[in-house]
């Protein structure tokens, strides 16, 4: 028995590949779940704030030139 990958044949990689895409599958598919199943009423609402009038704020007395 190898246990070298590299040596595998068309069927153990393909096999690898299958087991691989089978266990992504799950775990997106619980994580999916977990998360749809866990929303009791803890839903968020967005508000728009509207921006006031331009402030400006510095530290110092010393005027600006631009």
């Amino acid at each position: 028995m190898n246990h070298s990958i590299y040596s595998a044949d068309r069927s153990t990689h393909l096999k690898v590949v299958v087991v691989a895409l089978v266990a992504g599958i799950a775990v997106a598919g619980l994580s999916i779940t977990a998360r749809s199943g866990s929303d009791e009423g803890l839903t968020q609402t967005a508000r728009v704030i509207k921006a006031g009038k331009p402030v400006i704020v510095t530290s110092s007395d010393a005027s600006l030139v631009r």
